[in-house]
């Protein structure tokens, strides 16, 4: 699969009809594409652009999570002949939101497109955007699938209406009435970029949200219709976790940004956890007759367990363990919270021999030992550190943006 895009990438060079511009030229329009496991799609997307983008100047940069297909690679490859196209390597974190923003953040052009690498945005449609953003002296102009000229394409009636929903819940936090708020295609100033970088999230899939609700002021935007493309390679990245970040990004901007939302999910697997060992508590205890100490211990390890695969697969998906990785990381994970569950189990039993209600004793244990399972797991299990306010989130990973020479 490498070999054949690298093959595509280099045919591809010999025959470009559209010779890179004078490296003194200032730059008309820089197009951000986040990537992970696109290899094939690379040389295709390239060419796209060249044909569409002919008469300015442009740069592309993508931004790659370390896609194990070797898209990096690939994309390396034509940076090395063409200084036109740029390469972020992220190591150690995935996220197409993050990806976005140090994408957009990395290059001086006045105007910034983001687009998929998937072929499934209409690369032709950027100089009628980037038109109509000059003439009517707009803050962003987003690629719609809901307007004239629009279609969802081969989307299916499942896909189609949680596109609908994700619509009319977004509409609730950005500032204007958008006809595709979940458009991932869509072009803006970079002075409005400076403007709400600092408020942005960062998080999940949906970075156009994101833009809108963190304006303090009512946005300058304009819409033009395009037909959503079919992905010829590779897989969606959209799952269930997608929308449960989205929903999170929604309630963050709705409440002001107070709660992060690594924060919020990491919050969301401790609620699912503690109401797991409660039940269990409660089930064991008085449905089975079994001792407090035996309900208690039991609850105890099947809710960390239960934390620690749902933390896997929510909290820390960009650091997902997999394979031997993940029974290692269990391991450290159970290491990590038994002090926790120690804690939980003396501080209840000491709570219930001073006369404290058997439930009251059972919660105030889960509280404890949950709180210690979470804050140190999470640096122990996948080595996450929290930044503050005042840190960029981007210090727990390595970046490497590839500039070659040429």
């Amino acid at each position: 699969m490498l070999s054949s895009a690298l093959a595509v990438g280099l045919d591809f060079r010999r025959g470009a009809s559209v010779p890179p511009p004078p490296e003194a030229a200032v730059l008309d329009l820089a197009v951000v594409l986040p990537t992970f496991n696109e290899c094939e799609n690379i040389p295709l997307v390239i060419e796209r652009l060249a044909e569409a983008l002919r008469g300015l100047v442009w740069e592309a940069i993508f931004v790659d999570d370390d896609s194990p297909d070797g898209t990096a690679d690939v994309i390396a490859a034509h940076a090395r002949w063409d200084p036109r196209i740029r390469l972020i390597h992220r190591v150690g974190r995935r996220g197409l939101s993050s990806a976005c923003i140090e994408g957009m953040m990395s290059s001086t052009a006045p105007v910034v497109a983001v687009m998929d690498a998937d072929l499934q945005h209409d690369e032709s449609m950027l100089p009628r955007m980037l038109r109509r953003l000059r003439e009517e002296s707009l803050d962003i102009v987003i690629g719609t699938r809901n307007a004239d000229g629009g279609s969802m394409g081969d989307f299916g009636p499942w896909r189609v209406m949680l596109s609908r929903a994700g619509e009319k819940i977004s509409q609730s936090v950005c500032r204007g009435k958008l006809t595709d708020p979940m458009s991932g295609f869509f072009l803006l100033r970079r002075s409005f970029l400076l403007d709400v970088v600092h408020n942005l999230q960062g998080g999940g899939f949906k970075i156009l949200v994101d833009l809108l609700a963190s304006s303090p002021v009512p946005v300058r935007f304009g819409e033009v219709g395009y037909k959503f493309g079919v992905r010829r390679y590779g897989e969606s990245k959209l799952d269930v976790v997608v929308g449960i970040e989205y929903l999170f990004l929604i309630v963050n901007k709705r409440l002001g940004g107070i709660v992060p939302l690594h924060m919020a999910m990491y919050m969301l697997v401790g609620g699912i956890g503690l109401a797991t060992h409660f039940l269990l508590f409660l089930l064991l205890s008085h449905f089975f007759a079994t001792s407090f100490m035996v309900a208690q211990v039991t609850a105890t390890f099947v809710a960390m367990t239960e934390n620690f695969m749902l933390n896997n697969l929510i909290t820390f998906r960009s650091r997902r363990l997999r394979g031997m990785r993940m029974v290692t990381g269990a391991a450290r994970f159970v290491a990590a919270c038994s002090f926790g569950a120690l804690a939980n189990i003396l501080f209840a039993r000491a709570l219930l021999q001073g006369g404290v209600e058997w439930y009251v004793a059972g919660f105030a244990g889960i509280v404890l030992g949950s709180v210690w399972n979470l804050s140190v797991s999470s640096i122990l299990t996948w080595g996450m550190r929290w930044p503050n306010r005042q840190n960029n989130a981007d210090e727990e990973i390595l970046v490497r943006d590839i500039e070659v020479s040429h």
